[in-house]
C-alpha cells in the first residue's frame, strides 16, 4: 500500500486535548515503548488521523499497522513524511515543520509499533533523502 503513510504526519481533523490524552493512554497501554520520542511525536502529530492504535480512519486516513509501505523501504516512508501526500486524506509535508531528529523518531516508532517489525532509521538517513 503505497498510500499508507500518506496521512502519517498530521491531517486536517485536529484533535482536542481530551482526544490527545485518550490517545496517549491507549498508545501507552498497547505499546510498552510509548514513552519514546517517536511515540510523543506520533501522538502530537499523527494519532488524530491514524489513531492511537495505528489503524487509521476508515475511508479517510490509511492504517499504519501491518502496512507494507511502513515496514518496507525506509526511503519511501521518509519521502512521504517529509513531502506529504494527497493520495488518501490530506497529509501535510513535515520537512521544515518538525526537526529531522523527530522525523527519524516518528518513523522509527511507526515501523516498530502495533506489530510492525522493521528496523529504525537514523537522522542521517532522513537528511540523505533531501
Amino acid at each position: 500500500m503505497l498510500f499508507a503513510v500518506g496521512a502519517l504526519a498530521g491531517c486536517s481533523h485536529g484533535a482536542t486535548a481530551a482526544t490527545a490524552q485518550a490517545s496517549a493512554a491507549a498508545v501507552s497501554a498497547n505499546n510498552p515503548g510509548s514513552s519514546s520520542d517517536g511515540a510523543t511525536v506520533y501522538l502530537t502529530n499523527c494519532s488524530s488521523c491514524h489513531g492511537a492504535d495505528g489503524r487509521g480512519t476508515a475511508g479517510m486516513d490509511p492504517p499504519l499497522a501491518h502496512d507494507a509501505t511502513v515496514t518496507g523501504d525506509p526511503r519511501r516512508v521518509i519521502e512521504i513524511v517529509e513531502n506529504g501526500s494527497h493520495v488518501h486524506g490530506d497529509m501535510p509535508a513535515w520537512k521544515g515543520q518538525i526537526p529531522d531528529d523527530q522525523i527519524a523518531s516518528v518513523i522509527t516508532y511507526i515501523r516498530s509499533a502495533w506489530g510492525n517489525r522493521a528496523r529504525g532509521i537514523t537522522m542521517a538517513e532522513v537528511r540523505s533523502e533531501r
